[in-house]
């Protein structure tokens, strides 16, 4: 009877370790949960007064199991989202979207995965992460731009591989929201930092002038950045500040990335030497770093700058004892540098998705 008592005692204390350490988990506690039944708010172009939408905005439920964390979200932000200048005639949509999250990241110790179109992670707020593109690429055969609205398909249809592919940043600016944000086919979304353009140092941007909205959150110089979101391999993603050194010491600093623009004037071949179908010339119609291969990776042993992925392994203070993390970058006066949040490539095994039920147990 007594190793009998024993043996229960001991299950039941490891039943209790492994649901407190799930519940600890910062993938499971760290979302924007909507407790209040705010619903998303968008403006029209023409009208400082932003109309209430019908959909609850953020996350609605968090569900977990030992390996997977689900995130059930209309996709819609608390933010008031739009206008958007460039003619899109979206708006914020419900996705009704559940994401299915590694609770434990896998590093890739093979060939990296290249980010694609479309989501790649998630905010913490239940918004869609994209990736540096738009979906626009240049197109040797007829020397004009290919793929997303206004141009013709490009050559493969959308998705094909390209020598040349438009950065969404730049080039589509005039697009973007107060929080540097838009929709497509009613999917909202950030490219970038999900701060506010008017807060930035050097504001870029007038579109807060007249439709004012908060951002995910404030850039603050002296404070750690808070963890905003997860990349679709599982590794947490933060704003643009952080610890200098990896292990926590060194005071607040800007994480950097170690991309920088390269020094050309023709597009004949990547960054690598890799000849590729030329490109247009830069010119104040393409300028450097309108395509994403204007850019090029220069390796740093400075602790706060970033490795290829836009990322690096250092204690947060959501993460202790340390984890692999992006960081939202940003340059000198907080404008967004590139590759942005994630990419161009992932650091872990590629394993989140987009669900449509929930197949296990879960809490």
């Amino acid at each position: 009877m007594k190793k009998t008592i024993i043996c229960l005692c001991l299950l039941n204390l490891s039943f209790t370790a492994g649901s407190l350490k799930a519940q600890l988990n910062p993938a499971i506690t760290n979302w924007l949960i909507n407790t209040t039944g705010i619903q998303g708010r968008h403006y029209v172009s023409g009208n400082p007064t932003p109309i209430t939408d019908a959909v609850e905005a953020n996350v609605q439920t968090v569900q977990y199991s030992d390996n997977w964390v689900y995130v059930s979200t209309s996709g819609v932000p608390a933010y008031i989202t739009g206008p958007f200048l460039d003619g899109n005639p979206s708006i914020a949509q419900n996705q009704n979207a559940i994401f299915k999250i590694p609770l434990n990241p896998v590093p890739n110790t093979g060939t990296p995965t290249a980010t694609t179109g479309g989501n790649i992670g998630i905010f913490i707020n239940g918004v869609a992460l994209f990736d540096y593109r738009d979906g626009v690429a240049w197109n040797p055969n007829t020397n004009s731009l290919c793929g997303g609205p206004g141009n013709p398909p490009c050559p493969g249809g959308p998705g094909a591989s390209m020598d040349w592919n438009r950065d969404a940043i730049l080039a589509e600016r005039q697009g973007f929201d107060c929080v540097k944000g838009h929709p497509a086919m009613g999917n909202y979304h950030h490219h970038q930092n999900p701060s506010a353009f008017n807060l930035d140092l050097t504001v870029i941007s007038n579109i807060c002038d007249i439709y004012l909205a908060d951002g995910l959150y404030v850039i603050d110089s002296n404070t750690h950045s808070p963890l905003i979101g997860y990349a679709y391999d599982g590794y947490p993603i933060y704003g643009a500040y952080g610890f200098k050194n990896v292990d926590g010491s060194g005071g607040i600093t800007r994480i950097k990335s170690s991309y920088q623009l390269r020094n050309i004037t023709s597009r004949t071949t990547w960054a690598d030497g890799t000849d590729v179908t030329d490109g247009p010339a830069v010119s104040t119609t393409y300028p450097i770093g309108y395509f994403r291969e204007d850019y090029e990776f220069i390796s740093h042993s400075e602790a706060d700058y970033l490795d290829e992925h836009n990322g690096r392994f250092c204690v947060t203070p959501e993460y202790p004892n340390g984890t692999y993390a992006y960081f939202c970058t940003v340059d000198n006066n907080w404008n967004s540098a590139y590759p942005y949040c994630v990419g161009p490539t992932f650091y872990g095994i590629r394993s989140a998705s987009k669900v449509t039920s929930i197949t296990e147990p879960v809490t």
